[in-house]
């Protein structure tokens, strides 16, 4: 039996951890990412922009903020994908961190253009049962949300500092809608399944104070094991 024990033990040792880093568009999710690809044995999966941006040579997230009706259905089944493949590629450090996730995707922002009436309720049907067939056959399991919660202001206000092209659109009321299905979701719980525990990290703050923020939960993000036990 002994040798059976030795290598379960080894198995616990390479056990791998995803951690999804999720928030508001322009939460601070990149200087979160960029903080911690400097530390070893951690591979960062930054959002696929820009496959979003061009599919073979179309724009789908730009045809989105142009003409949320009609291309909503077709922007999201994309996300999908992309982000499914972020979940099931092979990881090859002991900690993968994500910048958002397939949940996200679903409970967010597909959710959002539904309620927003800008998706129809046949498209919304058909991405929630493809989203559902993925969950229930692929492993997509994570084992720690870090929610970086801001403001919808403190984002408008970040937005308009950093213009990338296709945000220019981006309304307050837009930042407000996705900022209350995040806190629904990971913040008051209840209406979506959560997928991993939520470590809730304040960041409406100044990049400086947020670098602190980050290292000071270094231990708690890098190793998602321990919230399970409720430490």
């Amino acid at each position: 039996r002994g040798p059976v024990g030795d290598k379960d033990r080894e198995n616990e040792k390479e056990k791998k951890s995803v951690i999804c880093v999720e928030g508001n568009i322009a939460s601070g999710k990149t200087t979160c990412l960029e903080f911690f690809s400097k530390t070893t044995g951690i591979e960062v999966l930054q959002e696929p922009v820009p496959k979003w941006r061009n599919v073979r040579g179309h724009n789908p997230l730009g045809l989105l903020y142009r003409d949320a009706c009609r291309w909503g259905f077709t922007l999201q089944t994309y996300v999908q994908l992309t982000m499914l493949d972020h979940h099931t590629r092979p990881q090859t450090s002991p900690v993968r961190l994500m910048e958002r996730s397939i949940h996200s995707a679903r409970y967010v922002f597909v959710e959002n253009l539904y309620r927003s009436g800008k998706m129809p309720e046949v498209d919304y049907v058909i991405l929630a049962e493809w989203f559902d067939w993925i969950v229930r056959n692929i492993d997509v399991s994570i084992d720690l949300i870090v929610y970086l919660r801001t403001t919808p202001e403190t984002c408008y206000q970040r937005l308009q500092m950093r213009c990338r092209e296709e945000e220019t659109v981006i309304s307050l009321e837009y930042l407000d809608a996705l900022h209350r299905l995040y806190e629904e979701w990971l913040f008051k719980g209840g209406l979506f399944p959560v997928a991993a525990p939520v470590l809730v990290i304040e960041a409406d703050h100044d990049r400086k104070k947020m670098l602190e923020l980050f290292e000071q939960n270094r231990d708690r993000i890098l190793t998602p094991e321990n919230q399970k036990h409720g430490s």
